[in-house]
């Protein structure tokens, strides 16, 4: 062993294949070394330490070309090479992280398209009363004030996470869920939306569930979008909506008419 090990027993040691270490020796990353008596290339530490370098900057992504030049650098720049490659290595980790991340979350519909505190105030409303369909409805809402005004969606969701804490909030928001079964013309829903405007105007943190994101718009298109979701299906819902901001219009609150740009 005082002579060295053979390119075999090098390529072994270094955790590569011997055409890798021959194809080192043509990119002139390694220097293939001088044969022994006995006509074998012998390498010594020194070659093997170069041997290992190369292979540890390219599995760590350093494209071949560039690890010759950083392999004949002196101690100190070669240092910082390696903090660099290390800050890369670093950068592909977390992201290699927030994909695996996304992929679990796609088994869960919900988690797919809502930050994890939206999917926990979603996951809260059947312990509240609420029922499947009606969690689906706030979980569509959720999603489409997400796409449509993203820079307010916290600060919406901060709002109607506070609200839930509030029975009679709770039991308004229930009652409208049900009045969608009704008929437009039902005189309850005129009842309904003089009780939701005067419980918005009386509780000025729940009004900003209304008012927040529109206020965030640069048109009325996107805050009707995702105020009237669902309305379609729904005429008596669309009725209670209308009745609602009419209200809340009336008593100075600004909100988007529907015929508005």
């Amino acid at each position: 062993m005082s002579n060295g090990v053979t390119i075999g027993q090098a390529a072994a040691f270094v955790g590569v294949t011997v055409k890798t270490v021959r194809h080192y020796h043509k990119l002139g990353l390694v220097e293939e070394p001088e044969r022994d008596s006995s006509g074998y290339r012998r390498y010594g530490s020194a070659d093997l330490l170069r041997l290992v370098q190369a292979r540890t900057l390219a599995a760590a992504g350093v494209p071949l070309a560039e690890i010759g030049p950083l392999l004949d650098v002196d101690a100190a720049r070669f240092a910082a090479a390696l903090a660099d490659v290390e800050r890369q290595l670093t950068e592909r980790i977390e992201e290699l992280a927030t994909r695996r991340d996304t992929l679990h979350r796609l088994a869960d519909g919900s988690r797919a398209l809502l930050p994890d505190r939206a999917v926990a105030l979603l996951e809260r409303m059947p312990g509240l009363g609420f029922t499947a369909d009606e969690v689906a409805a706030a979980r569509e809402g959720l999603v489409l004030a997400r796409a449509l005004v993203p820079e307010g969606f916290d600060e919406h969701l901060a709002h109607v996470e506070l609200a839930l804490l509030d029975a009679r909030f709770v039991a308004l928001s229930k009652r409208a869920a049900e009045s969608a079964a009704w008929e437009p013309d039902d005189p309850r829903i005129a009842e309904l939306a003089t009780a939701m405007a005067g419980h918005y105007l009386a509780n000025p943190a729940q009004l900003k569930i209304v008012t927040g994101l529109q206020a965030r718009t640069e048109a009325a298109t996107r805050y009707k979008l995702i105020a009237r979701h669902g309305e379609e299906e729904a005429p008596a819902a669309a009725r209670l909506a209308e009745l609602v901001e009419s209200e809340l219009r009336a008593a100075g609150v600004r909100i988007p008419r529907p015929d508005s740009r």
